[in-house]
């Protein structure tokens, strides 16, 4: 019996299917980076991103969020990029948000301690929109309601800011005090604290996807040379197989007619 042989065009098909899975897996792709975003967020770590070379693209959300997309090689470069900078930035709670009325009665230790908690979320908000600010934490202490003939305890107040290494905050510490003696009653700047920590992490230099270069006599920048000449590469395998298909069918054609002129 004879066994089937696979024709020389599904061969070829099958042989261009495999170069094509071979073109995008070395293309790569993008992957999400970061999802459901705030359009304002994103368009800030987008700009981080773009401005350390890192190619990133938005895509609409649900409820007018975005999302963000890297491309795959650029994932761990982008996350570093981002911590360094301290981005996407802390989402705080708002007042609004603390105080919402969920029962019928609240204990006034409870209204007490949502109050500081409100308090301190948007006093530590306002001050991380200090540029070069990663971190801001605000810590309040409110004296108790005393008995008469109590000796009275003052406000007193504790900062904690996480900078970047090359930002100086120190000019803006009297603003920063000013801020928080003036929002907490009964509170002087000298019952402020403030404790200033750089960071020690180190954003990636940014990659030279700027730069152009000329290949073939084609202009593109360094950063696509994989791409291109994956590209390359897949049109001069297609080109090769065009040519040995063609090949092969003209020596098919050739033998058969031989055959049916001998008979």
């Amino acid at each position: 019996m004879e066994i089937a042989r696979p024709s020389p065009a599904r061969a070829l098909r099958g042989l261009i299917a495999t170069l094509a899975l071979l073109l995008l897996s070395a293309c790569g792709g993008y992957v999400e980076l970061m999802a459901t975003m705030p359009e304002s967020e994103a368009n800030e770590v987008l700009a981080a991103l773009l401005d350390a070379g890192i190619r990133a693209e938005k895509s609409p959300g649900k409820e007018g969020n975005v999302s963000l997309k890297v491309e795959r090689n650029q994932v761990a470069r982008a996350v570093e990029t981002l911590r360094a900078r301290g981005l996407p930035r802390e989402r705080f709670a708002r007042m609004g948000d603390v105080f919402k009325k969920e029962g019928l009665i609240s204990s006034p230790l409870e209204e007490r301690a949502r109050y500081l908690w409100a308090l301190s979320q948007e006093l530590a908000s306002t001050i991380s929109q200090i540029d070069g600010i990663i971190t801001a934490r605000v810590h309040i202490v409110l004296p108790e309601r005393g008995t008469a003939g109590d000796p009275s305890i003052p406000s007193s107040a504790s900062v904690f800011i996480k900078h970047q290494a090359a930002a100086s905050i120190e000019p803006v510490l009297p603003q920063m005090r000013r801020l928080i003696t003036t929002a907490i009653p009964g509170l002087t700047s000298e019952k402020v604290s403030v404790v200033l920590v750089p960071s020690t992490l180190i954003a990636p230099p940014p990659a030279p996807g700027g730069e152009v270069v000329s290949v073939l006599g084609v202009r593109l920048e360094r950063s696509s040379l994989g791409a291109f000449w994956a590209i390359a590469l897949f049109l001069g395998a297609l080109l090769a197989l065009v040519a040995a298909g063609s090949y092969a069918g003209w020596q098919y054609y050739n033998a058969r007619r031989a055959a049916a002129a001998s008979r």
